[in-house]
């Protein structure tokens, strides 16, 4: 099993240096600036994501505005006022990407939001700011149960997308837990999940890096990507 030392040399073998790989890492939102986001902002950046899952993204964000026109900026409040044959006239509205599968998934990640706040006192934003990131897997899960059609990657993008730190199990990812016997099975097993969180854990002991660091510079030192090359992270 490779360590973090291993990964970033080769890394940086591949990108052309340390130097060049420390320029193409980011860090993640902190806690404090994940707290100042809204229900709204999470209602919104779920739905992206669900609609760029299977879709070339550009299209999905240059249709961007006309989502915000049809869904009301993402007002969680109104939406779940909205009566439930409005919702079958939005997926047809032709400023969006017209997939009433899709579209049933707003109200019901929606409700998740609001509800979580209901019911155990504190808002969306703070749940996620809290959420252990050596623990993030069971976050996902969460989603995957909660909400609608945020299983897989597309929970975890949404997440990484706003700011939480984690990590993403993309192509090259895979390759590598593969590759070092991590993982063996599916994917998205309960086993391999963990397995992964394990060993994304380890890292992080071994480097005092983010998950977000790891999961790019893992994405960096595998595959077809050397310089001028980007990843799958």
């Amino acid at each position: 099993m490779e360590n973090y030392q291993d990964i970033y040399q080769r890394a940086a073998q591949r990108k052309g240096g340390e130097a060049v790989v420390e320029s193409l890492l980011s860090q993640p939102a902190t806690p404090t600036q994940l707290k100042k986001l809204s229900g709204d902002d999470w209602l919104e950046e779920f739905t992206r994501k669900i609609f760029q899952s299977g879709f070339y993204w550009q299209v999905i964000n240059n249709k961007w505005p006309g989502f915000r026109e049809v869904f009301w900026d993402f007002n969680i409040d109104k939406l779940l006022r909205m009566p439930p044959e409005m919702l079958e006239e939005k997926s047809s509205d032709e400023r969006i990407v017209r997939n009433y599968t899709k579209v049933k998934t707003v109200p019901v990640n929606a409700a998740m939001i609001y509800y979580h706040q209901q019911d155990h006192g504190e808002p969306f934003s703070q749940f996620v700011a809290d959420f252990p990131s050596d623990r993030i897997i069971e976050l996902w899960a969460h989603l995957k149960k909660h909400g609608a059609r945020l299983g897989g990657n597309t929970g975890v993008y949404a997440l990484r997308a706003l700011g939480k730190d984690t990590f993403v199990l993309s192509r090259d990812v895979e390759a590598h837990l593969r590759a070092n016997q991590i993982i063996d099975g599916g994917l998205q097993t309960k086993k391999s999940l963990t397995a992964a969180q394990h060993y994304f854990n380890e890292l992080q002991q071994q480097s005092g890096r983010s998950l977000q660091e790891l999961s790019y510079l893992i994405a960096l030192s595998v595959g077809d990507n050397y310089v001028g090359l980007e990843p799958a992270s």
